[in-house]
């Protein structure tokens, strides 16, 4: 059986995306900090780790970024995961005896215009979704409620008052498979890639040109601080190709420009993400 780490509690939408990629037979391992995740899969006591890397609506966590370069574990795949928010509470409670709301503080951010019209309740802060509604369940509270995943809901016995209570529906987190080292395989069409460029004028423009060449697809570009080096900067990219040779041929005229370039992982592009938002 695998064992995967995970961030959050049993019914976080870490486990969820766990399970959608690897399947039901699984052991999952919390882990309270994402630093966790990679310090087990790199010291091989998982045999690999599910990290949230970018939300459609918050954006990037771009702590993970930093994770991913110092760690060396490798990027294996990936997985968008389709979120919606519930509000949940014990059974027989109603929306007008709740005086206060745990989760979160993106899942509260991202339930703001539903939760507007409930301004005598409270909303607080919680560690994640999955344990605001553990906490309602486990301690009882009947004037309290959570905000977290229908699985939630299931395996903590949370009556839902509210579904899909999100603002935006086009809520998509993007989750990436880590492992302590890298398969080639040749289905693989996407990779990660972070580097660095010197001073110089157009320096960026020349690395990205070299893959527009090669008519390699750049879906994602984020800048990062160096520690320790004032005002410089470290590049995450990440590019999706057709062909396998002329990405070869790209990486090789790349590292002729740039510095400390390290490939954290290629691996296969998530298709059902792409088949969803067509579909929605």
């Amino acid at each position: 059986m695998k064992r995967i780490a995970i961030q959050g509690i049993q019914g976080a939408f870490h486990e969820i995306a766990a399970k959608q990629y690897f399947g039901n037979n699984i052991e999952t391992v919390n882990c309270e900090k994402f630093k966790q995740i990679f310090e087990l899969v790199s010291n091989g006591s998982v045999d690999y780790g599910v990290v949230a890397i970018e939300n459609t609506i918050a954006g990037s966590l771009l702590s993970n970024y930093n994770l991913l370069k110092e760690s060396k574990v490798k990027i294996i795949g990936e997985l968008s995961l389709h979120i919606t928010q519930n509000l949940m509470a014990l059974p027989g409670t109603t929306i007008e005896t709740i005086r206060e709301i745990y989760s979160h503080p993106i899942a509260i951010q991202q339930s703001m215009e539903f939760l507007s019209n409930y301004p005598h309740i409270k909303l607080i802060e919680w560690s994640d979704t999955a344990s605001s509604a553990k906490k309602i369940a486990t301690e009882q509270l009947h004037n309290s409620g959570a905000i977290a995943s229908k699985y939630a809901a299931e395996l903590y016995g949370l009556q839902i008052l509210a579904s899909e209570i999100e603002t935006h529906k086009m809520n998509y987190t993007r989750f990436l498979i880590i492992q302590r080292n890298s398969h080639d395989v040749p289905e693989n069409n996407k990779a990660s890639l972070c580097f660095e460029l010197g001073h110089q004028p157009g320096s960026l423009v020349d690395v990205l040109t070299v893959f527009k060449n090669e008519e390699i697809n750049l879906t994602k570009i984020q800048s990062l601080p160096i520690l320790g080096r004032p005002y410089q900067y470290s590049f995450y990219i990440d590019l999706e190709w057709k062909d396998r040779a002329r990405y070869d041929i790209a990486l090789n005229k790349a590292l002729k420009i740039v510095s400390n370039l390290s490939v954290l992982g290629e691996y296969v592009r998530d298709e059902k993400f792409n088949h969803e938002m067509i579909q929605i």
